[in-house]
């Protein structure tokens, strides 16, 4: 029994020590991801304003330094556009054509030669090679041909050019010589003609137009219209004016008559 109750005792002992205190908490400062990313928003959307301020701002500018520069040429143009008086030209002194000083040119001829490596190697191989005579006899024949050939290319390139020559200096001259206008070929000298008779001076018609007809005629009408108005204006006025005499009468007359009188008492016995 002793020890049941040892236990007892000592079970509620424990039972009776109280649990250590706990620390206060302290709250952590959160951050939200919906936080963050209304943070960034702000900040790009300010950023986006600045911009669009900055280049509205930029786009004024320039529309006004080009509106200065707009007027800055029309005044220089309106300086510049000014008509000036200019010289009357001489019309007693006409063109007249001259014939150039310059000689014409004259063509060379072609001068065709072989170059000196080619002289020198063909030298060299006939030196070298005593059996090719052929080759040595068909190089300059060749050349002569060729340059018979170019002379005479020359010589005729040379008359077609004197031939252009020849016509344009006549086409020149015949430019230069005035052209006269020739006699009929009916008659030897020349003949003046008769003037036509001086016609006298037309001396203008009145002419009536329809519209100044019926202008006249309208007026007219405008004049009458405008009379009838005036005189049915003074009837209306005379009949006011004689209504107006009239009621004054009418309110004389029975003034006179509504007057109260003195009547005569009857008798009572």
């Amino acid at each position: 029994m002793e020890e049941l109750l040892v236990e007892a005792e000592g079970a509620q002992q424990i039972c009776l020590i109280k649990p250590p205190v706990k620390k206060n908490n302290i709250p952590i400062d959160l951050k939200l991801h919906s936080d963050i990313r209304a943070m960034e928003l702000l900040g790009l959307l300010t950023r986006v304003a600045e911009k669009r301020r900055l280049i509205k701002q930029y786009k004024m500018e320039r529309e006004r330094q080009q509106k200065l520069e707009e007027e800055e040429e029309i005044k220089r143009l309106r300086k510049e556009l000014i008509p000036k008086a200019q010289l009357m030209p001489y019309f007693d002194r006409p063109f007249v054509p001259r014939r150039s000083k310059k000689q014409p040119t004259v063509p060379r001829e072609p001068k065709f030669c072989i170059p000196r490596h080619k002289t020198i190697k063909c030298c060299r191989m006939s030196c070298n090679d005593m059996s090719g005579p052929s080759r040595l006899q068909h190089l300059p024949s060749s050349v002569e041909k060729a340059e018979a050939l170019y002379q005479q290319r020359g010589q005729l390139k040379e008359e077609q050019l004197m031939k252009k020559i020849q016509k344009l200096v006549g086409e020149e001259e015949k430019l230069r010589m005035p052209i006269v206008q020739g006699l009929p070929w009916t008659t030897d000298e020349t003949k003046c003609l008769i003037k036509p008779p001086v016609k006298k001076n037309t001396i203008p018609i009145d002419l009536k137009l329809h519209s100044d007809i019926r202008a006249v005629e309208r007026a007219w009408f405008a004049h009458q219209v405008a009379e009838k108005g005036r005189l049915i204006k003074q009837y209306k006025m005379e009949r006011e004016r004689q209504q107006k005499l009239e009621e004054e009468e009418e309110i004389k007359r029975l003034r006179n008559e509504l007057i109260p009188k003195a009547q005569l008492m009857p008798y009572f016995d």
